[in-house]
């Protein structure tokens, strides 16, 4: 009987053991500092369009406030305070989130009780510390430069450029050494939206992250950019498309192709690309006859803007657009901004992109020589 009682105990202790996930969150807050109880508290997120988009609210009583609900994957949140500006992001995730803030200072808030929180305010904390450094350099180097200190003035001009350096790398290595953090999916994004690191290394850094990190909302977003990347990476046939010319006609990239062929995304608006224009005017010029050919597609909106620019600026090559902005031809390349250029191949591949000055010269070139 004695032997029942036990194996049943242990058997007990085992089902617990199993069920000790949380199947809900807890969010309990504490707002500091002389604030109306009835207050409102709203709980948000953004939306595909990147607009806020209210979740669930909670009334103050007594400087606290608590949510709670469930949380299938960690996803990015807010908590706005009526009246008050500002915001503090929290990771709503199953269990238990503690949130202590200061009404002056919503920014400072600090966050703890689950994985994702502790990672987060890690990661914030080491972000403020190096901001902190900053504007300590920063009036460090006022002080130098009204007393004509050029010594300290010079030490500390090339301490900043290293904390630079340092601050440059900072999210990077985050990223890296916390493949289980979503915030590093954050950063991730980032990387992707601005482009500051070649897409191998997006795509290889995107792979480290756990599978719960890859699933979540931040997660997918960054594995559909990459897919659509993927479409127009360098090695990859260039997709196929066509619109009118500014005469009226139909025109194809795949008719076009010549030994070397360049996309070039851009707007009589643009002024970079309007700033460009006279160095691939030159390069076309230097290597048409030797099997180059460019086919510009415009982003402009007005095609009086676009036929006068092309007029303006002698681009004697082909060109196309929809007079659309940013649209089905920019979307199908991933071209977010402009100027933007795909180098491909006789066979249509592309071989090279986004190079422009003497960049875009040596390329083509190495490729015509």
């Amino acid at each position: 009987m004695m032997k029942k009682h036990v194996f049943t105990a242990l058997l007990l202790g085992v089902l617990m053991a199993c069920n000790t996930s949380p199947d809900g969150f807890k969010l309990e807050g504490t707002l500091s500092g002389e604030i109306e109880n009835g207050t409102q508290i709203f709980l948000k997120k953004t939306d595909e369009a990147n607009q806020l988009i209210e979740v669930d609210t909670a009334l103050l009583k007594d400087g606290k406030f608590t949510f709670t609900g469930t949380s299938e994957l960690p996803e990015l949140h807010y908590l706005l305070i009526n009246r008050l500006r500002g915001n503090i992001p929290v990771v709503l995730e199953n269990g238990s989130i503690e949130v202590n803030a200061q009404k002056d200072s919503l920014a400072f808030a600090e966050m703890k009780g689950t994985l994702q929180n502790d990672l987060f305010a890690d990661f914030l904390e080491d972000s403020r510390s190096l901001a902190q450094r900053a504007r300590s350099m920063s009036d460090e180097m006022r002080n130098a430069t009204a007393q004509q200190d050029t010594a300290s003035m010079t030490s500390l001009r090339d301490e900043y450029f290293e904390l630079q350096e340092e601050a440059k790398t900072f999210e990077l290595k985050f990223a890296k050494e916390h493949p289980e953090a979503l915030i590093s999916a954050l950063i991730i994004e980032k990387v992707l939206a601005t482009k500051s690191l070649p897409e191998n290394e997006i795509l290889e850094l995107y792979e480290t992250l756990t599978p719960t990190i890859k699933e979540t909302v931040v997660g997918q977003r960054i594995k559909t950019k990459l897919d659509k990347l993927a479409s127009t990476s360098i090695g990859v046939k260039a997709p196929n498309f066509s619109a009118p010319t500014p005469t009226g006609d139909e025109l194809a990239l795949n008719d076009v192709l010549g030994k070397i062929t360049i996309v070039d995304f851009w707007a009589a608006w643009c002024k970079p690309c309007r700033a460009e224009n006279p160095n691939v005017v030159k390069v076309y010029n230097k290597y048409h006859d030797k099997g180059l050919n460019i086919l510009g597609v415009s982003l402009d909106r007005r095609a009086e803007d676009w036929t006068k620019a092309i007029e303006d600026d002698g681009l004697v090559w082909n060109h196309v657009s929809n007079v659309n902005y940013f649209d089905e031809i920019a979307e199908l390349y991933n071209v977010k901004a402009i100027p933007a250029t795909f180098i491909l191949d006789e066979n249509g591949v592309i071989i090279a992109k986004d190079l422009r000055g003497m960049a875009l010269e040596n390329k083509i070139s190495e490729l015509l020589q």
